[in-house]
């Protein structure tokens, strides 16, 4: 690539597109954009997602390098790409719609080639030099998107469950203010999308804080519980064909170390790959 291109030549089994070149992204991440043009809505908007994703996959790093599959400069690298994902710097670069096809391996690869050429960079090369450091070979090493998604999608509501809370109660609060200041407005209740017996206003706003109160309780009690098992280590289906048997405790316990929550490795991947009910 030319020092002043506008453009570099990226190589899928597809064939060849032009990327931007000051893109971190690559050529799977420009495909997914140019194939889903849904909601107009890019991953970038999901921060506390970014960072997940990031920590999903330093955690594989760690638990490759420690297993003795990933060298050390490699390693080195893409930890330094992560580290500085999870700071907030190039969130901008995950440009995928949030609504897409293919069960998430977009997002996924928009993490992978991010990361990737973040660490190419890092290690004196240019961006899409992947014979140097590989977006699927090396950051992508020993995982599937369907178990580095999900887990991403678990971690990235852990991180930002305590803001949930907050902005719910708030919300409350603002609900049951609103239930005594109209406490004295009469309106018509409704059935049946008929006017029907009387109520107060006052009432209906009470009503609306009860409602979100009991949200609020057991967002507390369950959500924790529910979103803190992880199949990660899973790979495809939940089998963990193409990992190092050791590596989904490894990977786990990392990533619960870097994240700060309590995470644990599912009892079952392959349930655990094919069941949403968490959600």
């Amino acid at each position: 690539m030319s020092p002043v291109a506008s453009s570099r030549i990226e190589k899928d089994l597809l064939g060849t597109l032009e990327v931007p070149a000051d893109a971190y992204y690559g050529i799977q991440t420009l495909r997914a954009v140019n194939n889903f043009r849904l909601s107009g809505v890019p991953l970038s908007h999901y921060p506390k997602l970014v960072v997940a994703l990031a920590m999903v996959k330093q955690a594989a790093a760690d638990a490759n390098r420690q297993l003795g599959h990933l060298p050390e400069d490699k390693h080195a690298a893409i930890s330094e790409a992560c580290a500085r994902l999870i700071r907030g710097d190039f969130h901008e670069q995950f440009v995928v719609d949030m609504i897409q096809g293919g069960a998430g391996t977009s997002t996924n690869m928009n993490a992978n080639e991010v990361i990737a050429n973040i660490a190419l960079e890092a290690m004196g090369h240019t961006k899409g030099e992947y014979k140097y450091l590989h977006p699927n070979n090396d950051v992508n090493m020993a995982q599937s998107t369907n178990d580095a998604y999900p887990t991403a999608i678990r971690l990235g509501l852990l991180l930002g469950h305590d803001t949930l809370l907050a902005s719910l109660d708030s919300l409350i609060q603002a609900f049951a203010a609103k239930g005594v200041e109209f406490a004295g407005v009469l309106k018509m209740g409704r059935t049946q999308l008929q006017d029907a017996v009387p109520m107060t206003l006052g009432q209906e706003f009470h009503a609306f804080a009860t409602t979100l109160g009991e949200d609020l309780d057991r967002l507390r009690r369950l959500a924790p519980e529910l979103l803190t098992e992880v199949n990660l280590g899973g790979t495809a289906i939940g089998t963990g064909i193409n990992a190092d048997p050791g590596y989904q405790k490894l990977a786990v316990e990392r990533l619960a170390a870097i994240s700060g929550q309590p995470l644990k490795p599912a009892a079952d991947p392959i349930e655990a790959t094919s069941d949403i009910g968490a959600f």
